[in-house]
């Protein structure tokens, strides 16, 4: 392939902003991915690096020097990490992708023109394939009370429940694009103009919910948030973080936070602490399930 003469942050059409922690070869791999599917796009790079010590920083820096890599002297989490890489651009577009994430089809300029051709659009969400090839749910309805509660308690006993399939929109192949409640952050092109509106990511959360959160202020101030099968991710997911116990626990602080912001105003306040504590016993039950350390 040939090189790439690296855009400034001016010129760029897109960023892509990977924030990594401790993701071995993956991150790297993650990188190479993007430069392959470039298109027609000019694209610049960030890798914001929540303080790795596996090396994995170094090995972005020394293969890809086009690559800008942002190293930070604490783990700031994902939305600080995210936000701190997406004020380092200034591209009309920025993507996120997760550093155990690899674009296997499309390009980026063809994604660029799907979301160029809807100036309403804040947030679009891409086709992301497990790595069996199997297709993660990626783009999901808001629940309702009764939704969450069910998905949360039953489907880590029976995970093809009617509420969790409806939740995670079951019945819809992905192959067609259509506006959704919310997108996942692990692949996901954000607009702009609407992060200059309605703000980044809430650094509050640490881990998880933040992609949820920054949707639903997208869809409350009127922009449009999408599917589009247009590019193609494959997401090997938890390679960091899977068995162990304080990411089970933090997804709980994280509910918990956007259901404070954004489910519970007024009188439905006083649910507050219920909802804390079966969160908390819900968290420690999967923990249990999945015998994390």
């Amino acid at each position: 392939m040939p090189e790439r003469t690296p855009p400034s942050a001016d010129a760029a059409d897109i960023a892509v902003v990977i924030v990594n922690y401790n993701s071995g070869e993956d991150v790297a791999n993650a990188v190479r991915s993007v430069i392959e599917a470039a298109g027609d796009a000019r694209v610049q790079i960030v890798v914001a690096d929540n303080h790795s010590h596996d090396g994995s920083a170094e090995r972005v820096a020394r293969e890809f020097p086009q690559v800008l890599v942002l190293r930070g002297a604490r783990n700031l989490g994902f939305a600080a990490a995210a936000n701190h890489g997406m004020r380092q651009t200034r591209s009309p577009w920025v993507f996120l992708l997760n550093p155990d994430a690899r674009i296997t089809a499309g390009t980026l300029g063809g994604l660029l023109k799907v979301a160029a051709a809807r100036p309403d659009v804040g947030a679009v969400g891409v086709l992301t394939r497990n790595e069996d090839g199997s297709i993660y749910p990626s783009a999901r309805k808001t629940p309702t009370y009764a939704e969450a509660v069910i998905h949360a308690f039953v489907s880590p006993f029976a995970p093809n429940n009617h509420w969790t399939k409806a939740y995670r929109m079951a019945g819809w192949d992905r192959r067609t694009e259509r506006s959704v409640d919310w997108v996942s952050g692990s692949s996901m092109l954000l607009c702009r103009s609407a992060l200059d509106e309605v703000g980044l990511f809430d650094a509050g959360y640490f881990l998880y919910v933040e992609d949820l959160d920054l949707c639903t202020r997208m869809r409350a101030a009127g922009w449009d948030v999408r599917f589009s099968p247009e590019l193609e991710v494959t997401h090997i997911g938890g390679t960091v973080t899977s068995g162990m116990r304080s990411t089970t626990l933090e997804h709980s602080r994280s509910v918990y936070r956007y259901f404070v912001k954004q489910r519970s105003p007024g009188a439905l306040a006083v649910l507050r602490p219920f909802a804390w504590v079966a969160l908390r016993a819900r968290a420690e039950l999967v923990s249990r399930m999945r015998g994390e350390r």
